[in-house]
């Protein structure tokens, strides 16, 4: 019953304003924040404002990330859905917001969704990014990457990619995979990290014989 409830609230955010069936995005991407992202894309296709709204999203992630106050109102779940809808309806027309955005807050806000709006922007620019030909890869790596690192990693990387696409590289550090290297680029995952590889032995060793 609540899968249903939603995909008739999605339905209704992609086309509300719009005539015509669902666009289909350039990428699928699943779980309730692709659902709300898919739902988003196809709207801001028929109205042309994809890159004014991706643009919204962005400013919306970097509130998330530097304004304390607006990340706690949020994620507050004690605040009614009707106060918080409000609320961001307001300050959608405050910030001037493309009405495609301001309807994705709303949706979000009367499910009660708003705690997804992080993943869901995440879905969108990964969407946007295939729009454009892009291939979004994450490299994580035990200490910081230099200039020249980066450089050769991105002409191995692209290597992986079809005639017409272009890579869209970020990096991560995270010391707990101790050497090595964890890629993942587009839909494939490669864990190449020591600590993968510490465990994979240990695993062998303790196996009885």
């Amino acid at each position: 019953m609540a899968s249903q409830k939603l995909s008739f609230a999605l339905r209704k955010f992609s086309t509300s304003n719009v005539a015509g069936q669902m666009v289909k995005p350039p990428v699928q991407i699943f779980g309730i924040e692709g659902r709300y992202a898919t739902a988003l894309y196809s709207a801001a296709s028929k109205q042309k404002s994809l890159e004014a709204v991706e643009k919204d999203l962005l400013g919306l992630q970097q509130s998330l990330k530097t304004d304390a106050k607006f990340k706690a109102f949020i994620m507050n779940p004690t605040i009614k859905r009707s106060l918080k809808s409000e609320a961001l309806k307001a300050v959608s027309s405050k910030v001037s917001l493309k009405p495609e955005s301001a309807n994705l807050l709303q949706a979000l806000a009367e499910n009660g969704r708003l705690k997804n709006l992080e993943g869901v922007i995440t879905a969108f620019r990964t969407i946007m990014a295939a729009h454009r030909g892009e291939v979004v890869c994450e490299v994580t790596t035990a200490k910081e990457l230099d200039a020249e690192q980066k450089t050769k990693l991105q002409g191995v990387l692209k290597s992986f990619l079809k005639a017409g696409q272009s890579i869209l590289l970020t990096t991560k550090v995270d010391p707990s995979i101790i050497g090595g290297m964890v890629v993942a680029i587009g839909d494939r995952y490669v864990d190449m990290s020591v600590a993968s590889k510490i465990k994979k032995y240990s695993e062998i060793i303790s196996t009885p014989v």
